[in-house]
């Protein structure tokens, strides 16, 4: 009853452009990649791999520890549940009906079988940072964040400077540098 309690205070507002927190960016990526997978797997009537996005799903929004008192964080939730219960409603109508109803989505939105297909929010898709992997003499020797707007020379110092390629170079300068 306490969570239902806390989603139905929560408004979910267009979260876009709101500021949210890493983990809450990271929610609403991982939400929005899902539905994405989902809708392209009813549209090719893949019905086993619906459930197991359905369930991707399910797990990144039980996974999230919302901050007390973040209306951002309680927003990103609301969006979540809302959009599982929308991609689960043709594969299991009843129980999906019950838990809008019961979560207030009913009250705010109407009925789910009047609700609209949710939309994947391309703004949620973009990531501040990338992972890359480093290889050293053709072999995998470990992994770097960067700044998704990092160029060339940045990604290479950044590459450079690892614990990983220090060691390997043993002081030597890099001689080939492969973009794949």
């Amino acid at each position: 009853a306490g969570h239902a309690a806390t989603l139905q205070r929560a408004t979910a507002g267009d979260l876009s452009a709101a500021p949210l927190r890493a983990e809450a960016k990271a929610l609403r990526r991982e939400v929005h990649l899902v539905l994405r997978q989902v809708s392209y797997d009813y549209e090719r009537m893949q019905y086993n791999t619906v459930v197991s996005g359905a369930m991707k799903m399910l797990n990144a929004l039980e996974d999230f520890k919302p901050e007390a008192g973040n209306a951002d964080d309680l927003a990103v939730l609301r969006e979540g549940f809302g959009i599982l219960l929308r991609c689960l409603y043709p594969a299991t109508p009843h129980i999906a009906q019950v838990l809008w109803d019961e979560l207030g989505y009913a009250q705010a939105l109407g009925g789910l079988l009047d609700a609209p297909w949710p939309q994947v929010d391309a703004a949620a898709l973009v990531q501040d940072e990338i992972e890359l992997m480093l290889q050293i003499n053709g072999k995998l020797r470990g992994a770097i964040w960067v700044p998704a707007s990092a160029d060339k020379t940045q990604i290479e110092a950044a590459a450079l400077a690892t614990e990983a390629f220090v060691k390997q170079a043993a002081g030597a300068a890099p001689k080939n540098h492969f973009w794949a």
